[in-house]
């Protein structure tokens, strides 16, 4: 029968602001008994974890190295807690923020992955490779904090890996529902991030919704579009042009729900008009690759600043955007830029200077 006890760890607890942490040590071959690896992935529409997927080269070469002479891991693990952890106090320090005291860890064998009272914030690797190891026992340092919610977590989980190769496509998951003190660089991306979450939801061809299931993300790893260049055109559009009216200038929040309906109806209107190359991955098509995104983002402001995502339909976007079918190349012939400038197809790059070059070449046409 499993067994059901806490696990009595010694600990310091060290007081910030209003917080605490707790520095401890743990056998590495126990973390799995008390934490789990909350993956990023997605129930439905909701965003569920956090953590990358498991790297298998990485941690092959982090158990070599474990099982060498000598090894050491000095660098700390980082768990988040949920209530159910507690601290005891032993005894009082001599300065007020440090109390030593024993971290209580409750564990029930029988338990859900799931359901344990710790999440693995930073370490998924180490820990992995530790577990798999042939090793008895491996001590390790660690750093825990009792987190308020998955959204303290997601937001520590950011913080913690700044410094980090954190690979963007994750970050841009993890930003719309992330809470607290982010990085400037980061905060700025939040409310894009948010938008491009919106569009990409829900099920393909969803009639009404162009980018649903479209663009490729950790989570909707089957798309095609890169999220990159959604990201730029969002923020292009945000920053200077149609969905700038959706904004506030002095938080950076924004209306989301308009701010989505105005994408949706003019890149339904760019689906309709040119619905094989919409239909086709971008190796195929310009349209859907980046330059074409881009280019059609600037478009979309020319054709629809000023006016609400409400009146958008008595514009005859479809009829307006037909005007470029005759000077357009998504998917075969060439692009007559100019009388020394023709291109095949499939010339263009995702550059700032053939963006430019393609988004003045459609400005032009629909003049």
């Amino acid at each position: 029968m499993a067994d059901r006890y806490d696990l009595r760890l010694p600990a310091l607890r060290i007081r910030q602001g209003r917080k605490h942490i707790y520095s401890f040590g743990v056998d590495g071959k126990r973390i799995h008994d008390f934490a789990t690896v909350s993956r990023v992935h997605r129930d439905e529409a909701d965003l569920k974890g956090y953590q990358r997927p498991e790297v298998i080269s990485h941690i092959r070469a982090i158990r070599r190295y474990l099982e060498s002479d000598g090894a050491l891991l000095p660098n700390a693990v980082v768990f988040a807690f949920d209530a159910r952890v507690r601290f005891e106090i032993s005894h009082e320090s001599a300065v007020d923020y440090a109390t030593v005291g024993e971290l209580i860890i409750p564990v029930d064998e029988a338990a859900s992955e799931e359901s344990r009272p710790a999440w693995l914030v930073d370490g998924q690797q180490r820990s992995a490779a530790i577990r798999d190891a042939d090793l008895a026992e491996f001590p390790l340092a660690a750093v825990g904090f009792i987190a308020d919610g998955e959204e303290e977590q997601r937001s520590q989980f950011i913080l913690v890996n700044n410094t980090k190769p954190l690979p963007k496509g994750l970050i841009h998951e993890l930003l719309p529902n992330t809470t607290g003190h982010l990085p400037p660089a980061y905060a700025r991306k939040q409310l894009p991030a948010q938008i491009m979450t919106r569009l990409n939801s829900g099920p393909r061809k969803q009639v009404g919704h162009p980018f649903a299931s479209r663009i490729s993300t950790p989570t909707q790893p089957d798309g095609e579009i890169k999220d990159n260049s959604v990201l730029r055109m969002i923020e292009n559009s945000l920053s200077d042009g149609a969905l700038y009216q959706y904004r506030n200038p002095d938080d950076g929040s924004g209306n989301v729900d308009k701010i989505v309906g105005h994408l949706d109806r003019f890149w339904s209107a760019v689906q309709s008009t040119f619905y094989d190359a919409w239909q086709a991955e971008p190796r195929k098509s310009r349209l859907t690759h980046g330059v074409g995104v881009q280019s059609l983002g600037y478009v979309m402001d020319a054709m629809t600043e000023g006016y609400d995502e409400t009146e958008l339909d008595a514009l005859d976007l479809e009829g307006r955007l037909a005007r470029l079918v005759p000077h357009c190349a998504w998917t075969t012939g060439t692009w007559q830029f100019a009388a020394d400038d023709v291109r095949r197809w499939n010339g263009l790059q995702n550059t700032p200077s053939d963006i430019r070059l393609l988004t003045n070449f459609l400005l032009q046409a629909l003049r």
